[in-house]
């Protein structure tokens, strides 16, 4: 399992540069932020992994291959065109960054502005295509993608603002504790 060094990696950061951090604020900020890191730990699983193990043929490729993959600039062409399992990806794509739209506005509850939240999805999304057109060859990056992302964190937002009453309640009480 060529991921495992990436998790473990993933590991020794959290608590080398950030347990001690979040832990100090308050159990509601670790609470939080770990869920949040927990998120991202599997997007980068979904999406990327893995890494680590790349990251030489990754920089050498980069540096002296003047030839890299292209994105898909045409929104949907998937749909339009009747290729592959295009709902599906689709669906699981507006889903995946659901957790993303709830926990930043989650951390960010005093400044969760729905323009905010769009836009760090959007600079999430974007991260992700863009590596993936040079780390694992495997994967490919579509503005379709961005697109059903950048859903998924507006959903997200949605559901922290419904939430909320309920959320504010939870994390108040964790820091009366």
């Amino acid at each position: 399992m060529k991921e495992l060094i990436d998790f473990i990696v993933l590991i020794i950061l959290y608590f080398t540069l950030f347990y001690k951090k979040w832990n100090a604020k308050g159990k509601d900020t670790l609470l939080i932020n770990t869920l949040m890191y927990i998120y991202l730990s599997f997007v980068l699983y979904f999406t990327l992994m893995p890494i680590v193990i790349y990251l030489p043929r990754t920089f050498i490729s980069i540096v002296f291959s003047p030839h890299h993959k292209s994105m898909n600039l045409v929104p949907f062409i998937d749909v339009s065109l009747g290729r592959g399992d295009f709902i599906r990806q689709i669906v699981l794509n507006i889903i995946m960054t659901i957790p993303f739209g709830f926990l930043l506005s989650l951390i960010k509850k005093e400044h969760a502005k729905l323009t905010k939240i769009l836009f760090y999805t959007f600079l999430l999304s974007l991260s992700i295509e863009f590596l993936q057109l040079f780390i694992n060859s495997g994967r490919s990056s579509d503005i379709t993608d961005i697109i059903t992302n950048v859903t998924g964190g507006f959903i997200g937002f949605v559901i922290y603002i419904l939430l909320r009453p309920i959320t504010t309640k939870i994390l108040d009480s964790l820091k009366n504790k």
